[in-house]
């Protein structure tokens, strides 16, 4: 992204009653997954790009139902560094969640290989782990949609969702081999 795209903005003010406690968690976990940088308490920020449109109307919208409301600000920095801190405090907030993605391909990899040492080769299990690889895809795809300005994971992280592609392509040749007996 240019430094011309980094100094664009939202800055969202969020107000809501303080009860019930529902909807600031509901408007809280919609900012964090569109991956919205917390400013301080109500204040958040994206950059001012359509991958977060949606989800800011999402939380506009919660905010709405629960009797609160939601300032939403155009922004720039006052001047090039402010601009530049901001994204790289929204950049290292994207940092980890690619670190957290990361430890989760380990838990993936670990957890079939820990299927294959202990002989568990059925279809059921083949599933399941099919299942964590779909949702480790989708995560990666959320991560990368909102990855606007590249943080250094994020090619070490692709590079990991492929070796668990790849992992999870052996066990299935596993348990393939033991549920017919090596025919094909």
């Amino acid at each position: 992204m240019t430094s011309e795209g980094q100094g664009r903005w939202l800055v969202l003010l969020v107000k809501v009653p303080a009860a019930p406690s529902k909807h600031r968690v509901g408007i809280w976990r919609e900012l964090r997954r569109i991956g919205a940088l917390s400013l301080g308490q109500g204040a958040w920020a994206t950059p001012d790009l359509p991958v977060f449109g949606e989800g800011v109307e999402r939380a506009v919208a919660l905010a709405d139902r629960a009797g609160g409301e939601v300032v939403v600000l155009e922004a720039s920095g006052r001047a090039e560094q402010d601009a530049e801190r901001l994204a790289a405090r929204f950049t290292a907030a994207r940092s980890e969640d690619w670190t957290e993605f990361l430890a989760e391909c380990d838990k993936f990899e670990a957890e079939i290989a820990k299927e294959i040492r202990i002989g568990k080769l059925t279809l059921a299990e083949l599933e399941e782990e099919e299942q964590s690889l779909q949702r480790l895809r989708r995560w990666h795809r959320d991560l990368t949609a909102r990855d606007v300005f590249g943080a250094p994971e994020a090619p070490a992280a692709a590079e990991r969702l492929a070796a668990c592609g790849e992992v999870c392509d052996g066990y299935a040749e596993q348990v393939f081999t033991a549920l017919h007996g090596g025919r094909s």
